[in-house]
């Protein structure tokens, strides 16, 4: 058993590894770092469970870095979103680029030709999503004979029924002996058995139950008739002050939605698979550096996206299944920060509300529509959140 250190010391990570960590401003792991590393950089296969903005890209990045810099081979990270395999490229760029580790992003939305010669330059790691990679195999672009370490990052996600058939193929390419990691807030019972076929006596690292959300993430639900929900969601945006991600089911009510509340004098801009990749980029550094204070997104952007700072999360449409909630609303309160999480529900989908409360093991506050008459006093620099409406963070004291 590895102790507690409150540190990266004594996680087996190798000096010039440590250094480099240390340069980069990480100072403390988190409990899934604190947990995965060193069972990753002993070569063992591991799941990992933790819930979102945890720290799960460097808890297999630093592992995976540091073999490649001691062993020839390659690394494959495969992601479910572009977004997201940007954003692991980002995390473990920061740390590779200083040792030596050089890394490649394979996503759609980008001309394969250009991938095509960024692959000339013989990458250590390749981070992609499924239909790319497929996209490469069967142009013989990419070979995957020297892979060492394979990650299946959010993983519930990537072994569905949708991805399955993209990740069987995948696996076809690759050695039977290599290193296997999976990742992910949630990992279904189901799942972990179709996980477990492709695993050498996987290590379990679970530092929260899967389906737990985030302590410092208050939640509170309402109750509303479809009618209502524009003038509830205005009320709302004028309560909170800080940046706003609002959840919708299907890219065409975020496209409405969006104009709806940019109507309202909102900076806001809208983000799902049918805007090209460049402006998907804009639409999130955008909302990063405060250009847009609200962002309606489908869950294209409920996993792995991480925006740090997001006051307020809105599911204005529940989403389609009760895993989704936890992705969605781990948007906010990340890396120890607190957020609150708001949530539309119409009167027929108490069955919906339930499944959710089951998966999260607890209650969510369902709090009383207020009056929707009128226009809305105030404005956005006016604080109007009630009492009663408060985030219940301050009870944690």
């Amino acid at each position: 058993m590895h102790s507690n250190t409150g540190s990266f010391h004594g996680l087996g990570i190798a000096p010039k590894v440590l250094q480099i960590i240390h340069e980069c401003g990480f100072e403390t792991p988190t409990p899934i770092q604190q947990q995965c590393i060193p069972v990753a950089i002993e070569g063992r296969d591991l799941m990992g469970i933790a819930q979102t903005g945890t720290g799960k890209t460097l808890a297999f990045g630093i592992p995976m870095l540091q073999s490649l810099i001691q062993e020839e081979g390659e690394g494959l990270v495969i992601v479910p979103t572009r977004e997201l395999a940007l954003q692991v490229d980002e995390a473990l760029q920061e740390i590779g680029i200083q040792i030596g580790i050089h890394s490649v992003v394979l996503i759609g939305g980008e001309p394969i030709d250009r991938q095509i010669k960024l692959l000339r330059s013989r990458p250590q790691v390749l981070i992609a999503t499924p239909g790319r990679l497929n996209d490469h195999l069967l142009q013989k672009t990419v070979f995957l004979d020297s892979t060492r370490i394979l990650v299946l990052d959010e993983a519930d996600r990537m072994l569905d029924m949708g991805f399955l058939p993209q990740i069987r193929t995948i696996l076809k390419h690759l050695p039977v002996k290599r290193q296997t990691m999976l990742f992910s807030a949630t990992i279904p019972p189901e799942i972990v058995n179709v996980a477990a076929r492709y695993m050498q006596l996987p290590v379990r690292v679970e530092v929260a139950p899967s389906g737990t959300t985030a302590a410092d993430i208050s939640q509170e639900l309402f109750f509303v008739d479809p009618k209502d929900k524009i003038r509830l969601l205005e009320n709302i945006l004028l309560e909170y002050q800080g940046s706003v991600l609002i959840f919708t089911r299907t890219k065409f009510a975020a496209r409405k939605l969006a104009r709806q509340v940019r109507y309202s004098g909102h900076r806001t801009i809208d983000l799902h698979s049918d805007r090209s990749l460049a402006q998907r980029k804009e639409a999130l550094e955008g909302f990063k550096i405060g250009k847009y204070r609200v962002l309606v997104a489908t869950d294209i952007a409920a996993r792995g996206i991480d925006v740090s700072g997001i006051e307020l999360v809105i599911n204005y449409d529940l989403p389609a299944n009760a895993h989704d909630y936890v992705h969605r609303i781990g948007r906010t309160g990340r890396a120890g920060s607190v957020g609150h999480a708001i949530s539309f529900a119409m009167p027929h989908q108490r069955s919906e509300v339930k499944a959710i409360e089951k998966l999260i093991r607890m209650a969510v506050k369902v709090s009383p529509v207020p009056s929707l008459h009128g226009k809305a006093p105030g404005g956005p620099t006016q604080q109007r959140r009630p009492p009663h409406r408060r985030p219940f963070r301050e009870s944690k004291h």
